[in-house]
C-alpha cells in the first residue's frame, strides 16, 4: 500500500510514497499509522525532557551545536573564498566563463546525490517524485543557478565594493521571506546579532574604499547593480527555500534534484551566453586544475550548506559568509601579495561576536526546532541536525523510542 507525505499549511512540499511490504493492506495501513503515532509520542516526550532543562542565557553557547554551526560558517565562508581564488586565477589566464565553469559542478552532484538516492529509492520511487515533485526542485534549481550566474555578471559591470554592498539584500530576503512564509519569529538578541554582523562587514567595506580595493568605477554601474540586486534576491530565495526543503526531505534527495536540475540549466545557459568565451579561452594544464578545484570545493560547498540550514537557519548562514572577505585577504597575502589594513582584524572579531550574540538567550535547541514543522516537528525528517533526531535519541535513552528507525534519515 502505498502511503502519501502531505503537508498542511501555505506551502505544498515535496511528496513521495513509501512502499509498505508484508502483511495484508489493513494490517500494513494501520501498522504504518501506529509507527508513526508512536514515533510522534516519543518525539513529544523527548522534546519535552530537552527543553524542560534549566536554561541560561548562555546555555546554547555551551552545547556541542552551536560550535558545530559556528566551525561550519567559517569553513563555507573559506569555501566562498577558495571559489573566488580559482576564478580570478581563471580570469588572470583570459578565461572568463561563469555560467559553463559551474555546470561542472552540479554534474558532480549529480553523480554523487542521484547515483546514492536511484540505489535508496530505485529508480520507480525515484521517477514518482521527479513526475510529482520534480516542478518544486525545478524552481529550486532555478532560482540557484540565477543567483550564480546574476552575481558574477555584475562583478563585470560595477565595482566590488558596490556588489558587495548589494549583497546585503540577501540577508533582507532570507529575514522577510522566513519571517512571512515560514512563521519564523526572530528575537532581539537575533537582530542585534546579525546588525553587529552587517556592522562587521561595513568596516570590511571601509577598509577596502580606504585603500583604494573596492574596483573603481565600473562599466555601468547601474546595470552591474541591478544585476546584483537580482542575483542576491535569487540567493535569499533559494536559502530559504532549500533550508524548508531539508528540513522535510533527506538531504540527498534534495542534493540529488539540484544537481540534476541544476545541470541542465546551467549547461543551456553556458550554451547560448559562454559559447563566445569558450572557445576564445586558454586552455592549459593549469586551466584544467583550476577548474577542478573550483567544483571540488564548490561541490563540498552545497554539500555542507543542509547541515548549517537544519542545525540553524539560512539568516545565521548568510551572516556566516559575511567573514569571507577577511578569509579572502588571508588568502591574498600569501598568493596576490596583499596587505592587510589594520581594520580587518577588528571587523573579523566584530562578525564573530554577532554570530555569537545571535544564539544569546534563545532555545537550548537553538534553530533546530523548525515552526513550520509543527509543535513536535511531525512533518519533519528525523535527520542529522534535526531537532525532531535530538527528541528521539532522548526518548530512546529513556527507552521510549526504538534504538532504530526508519525515519532516521540522512
Amino acid at each position: 500500500m502505498a502511503e502519501e507525505y502531505r503537508k498542511p499549511g501555505q506551502f505544498q512540499g515535496p511528496t513521495t510514497t513509501v512502499e509498505v511490504t508484508g502483511g495484508s493492506t489493513n494490517e500494513s495501513r494501520f501498522g504504518s499509522a501506529d509507527n508513526e503515532h508512536a514515533t510522534n509520542e516519543a518525539v513529544s516526550h523527548g522534546l519535552q525532557q530537552i527543553e524542560a532543562k534549566k536554561v541560561h542565557w548562555y546555555s546554547y553557547l555551551a552545547t556541542t551545536d552551536f560550535w558545530i554551526v559556528l566551525l561550519l560558517g567559517q569553513v563555507l565562508a573559506l569555501c566562498i573564498t577558495a571559489t573566488n581564488t580559482f576564478s580570478t586565477f581563471l580570469v588572470n589566464y583570459g578565461t572568463s566563463i561563469p555560467a559553463f565553469q559551474t555546470v561542472f559542478m552540479y554534474i558532480l552532484l549529480s553523480l554523487i546525490y542521484l547515483t546514492y538516492t536511484l540505489y535508496v529509492y530505485g529508480p520507480k520511487k525515484y521517477g514518482k517524485i521527479l513526475l510529482k515533485d520534480g516542478w518544486k526542485y525545478f524552481i529550486l534549481s532555478f532560482l540557484d543557478v540565477q543567483g550564480n550566474y546574476f552575481t558574477v555578471l555584475a562583478y563585470r559591470y560595477t565595482n566590488i565594493l558596490s556588489a558587495q554592498l548589494i549583497n546585503f539584500w540577501a540577508i533582507v530576503v532570507v529575514v522577510i521571506i522566513s519571517f512571512l512564509l515560514l512563521r519564523v519569529r526572530y528575537k532581539i538578541f537575533q537582530i542585534i546579532g546579525i546588525l553587529l554582523c552587517c556592522g562587521g562587514m561595513g568596516i570590511l567595506l571601509a577598509s577596502d574604499h580606504i585603500q583604494g580595493t573596492n574596483g573603481g568605477s565600473g562599466e555601468n554601474m547601474v546595470k552591474g547593480d541591478l544585476f546584483a540586486l537580482l542575483g542576491a534576491t535569487c540567493y535569499g530565495l533559494t536559502n530559504v527555500f532549500e533550508e524548508w526543503y531539508v528540513s522535510k526531505r533527506p538531504m540527498y534527495e534534495v542534493l540529488s534534484f539540484m544537481g540534476l536540475f541544476g545541470m541542465i540549466i546551467n549547461g543551456v545557459q553556458a550554451a547560448i551566453f559562454d559559447r563566445e568565451s569558450f572557445q576564445q579561452a586558454t586552455w592549459n594544464g593549469e586551466v584544467i586544475g583550476y577548474l577542478v578545484g573550483y567544483t571540488l570545493v564548490l561541490a563540498f560547498f552545497y554539500s555542507v550548506v543542509p547541515f548549517i540550514f537544519r542545525i540553524a537557519s539560512a539568516a545565521f548562514y548568510n551572516v556566516s559568509l559575511l567573514t569571507g572577505n577577511f578569509w579572502g585577504t588571508i588568502i591574498g597575502i600569501h598568493v596576490f601579495g596583499y596587505t592587510i589594513h589594520f581594520l580587518y582584524p577588528i571587523a573579523f572579531v566584530c562578525i564573530i561576536l554577532g554570530l555569537t550574540v545571535y544564539f544569546l538567550a534563545g532555545s537550548i535547541l537553538g534553530e533546530s526546532k523548525k515552526p513550520w514543522l509543527g509543535d513536535n516537528q511531525e512533518e519533519g525528517i528525523a535527520g542529522f541536525g534535526t531537532a525532531k533526531l535530538k527528541a528521539l535519541n532522548m526518548a530512546r535513552k529513556q527507552g521510549l523510542a526504538p534504538t532504530s528507525s526508519a525515519e532516521n534519515a540522512v
